[in-house]
């Protein structure tokens, strides 16, 4: 696949976020190594205006993210409608957290376009048949602990790239920036599932979509909990894709959150009887709840699942 330059467009994007930081109300400053790093809402206050920049960062640049009121249960909600017509490069390529960054003590999931260049996940990016040859890596930290110099020569290092090309932005999941751009991620969700389906994402031609954001939460597991439900509960996700129907009439019917053995109750609480452990929950859980595909062959769309507005309730307004 040609170079859809990810990285230099999500470049352009950051450089947007450092020219109005005060307007963002994020903080960017350069760290010895010569890494610039940008605070989305750890030690700042961040916004929602950030949290756009930070989803369309996400994306590789390849994606539009946009606030929307969405009526879900009769009800009017605040959300994010995301759209692209790239959807394997900018969501599996480059908006999945799949690069686990660890140095010392220091822990965060790293998405971001810079996993195109730096493909440390080798048989996702074998699949996708993608990859980046960059001059410059932007990579996005989902986490309350800024990023060290320590952490950014390791990244350099992983990408063979110098500190001084890099990008780090950094969000906490209980932020307004960074519960936006996780919302942001309910293309992304999808298609990660059809993945872990065995559907050749490549497939997809176009994705549109929309999610709740996530009221603001306490603490960071508890954000966890409020960004993950938006997505199972209330997202909403539309794709376009070149299959029969056949295919497609079988991936819509195990593709939303309910065909989940573990669906039915806050995110918190699934976490919190797996003892916080991630990977004894259902990875079929971890989708949109509520998705259409339409075939570009046949034209028949093929629609399952369906917003749970209780749970999204119970989730997001009490604790």
């Amino acid at each position: 696949m040609t170079s859809l330059h990810m990285n230099e467009r999500a470049r352009d994007l950051a450089d947007l976020m450092v020219e109005d930081a005060a307007g963002l109300r994020i903080q960017a400053t350069t760290l010895a190594s010569g890494a610039r790093l940008i605070d989305a809402g750890a030690r700042v206050d961040g916004g929602l205006n950030a949290g756009l920049l930070l989803g369309e960062i996400c994306m590789g640049g390849l994606g539009d993210v946009d606030y929307a009121s969405l009526t879900l249960g009769g009800d009017n909600w605040p959300g994010v409608q995301v759209r692209t017509d790239q959807p394997a490069p900018a969501c599996m390529g480059s908006q999945y957290a799949g690069w686990a960054i660890q140095v010392g003590s220091y822990f965060a999931m790293g998405s971001g376009p810079l996993r195109a260049h730096a493909r440390a996940e080798k048989e996702l990016f074998e699949r996708l048949g993608y990859a980046e040859d960059a001059t410059c890596g932007v990579l996005v930290l989902e986490g309350r602990d800024l990023p060290t110099d320590a952490v950014a020569e390791y990244v350099a290092k992983k990408a063979n790239l110098s500190p001084a090309q890099l990008t780090l932005l950094v969000a906490p999941t209980a932020s307004l920036a960074g519960g936006t751009q996780i919302a942001a991620r309910i293309l992304e969700t999808g298609l990660h599932k059809m993945g872990t389906l065995g559907f050749d994402v490549r497939k997809v031609v176009s994705g549109i979509g929309t999610a709740p954001i996530p009221t603001v939460a306490r603490n960071d597991l508890r954000g966890i909990g409020r960004t993950n439900d938006c997505i199972l509960y209330g997202g909403q996700a539309h794709y376009t894709v070149r299959a029969d129907d056949t295919e497609l009439a079988q991936l819509a019917a195990r593709l939303p959150a309910s065909a989940s053995k573990d669906y039915g109750t806050p995110f918190y609480d699934i976490f919190e009887r797996y003892n916080r452990d991630f990977y004894k929950i259902d990875p079929l859980l971890f989708s949109p709840a509520e998705v259409w595909l339409t075939s570009v062959t046949s034209g028949k769309t093929h629609h399952a699942g369906g917003v749970n507005v209780d749970v999204l309730k119970q989730s997001l307004f009490s604790e």
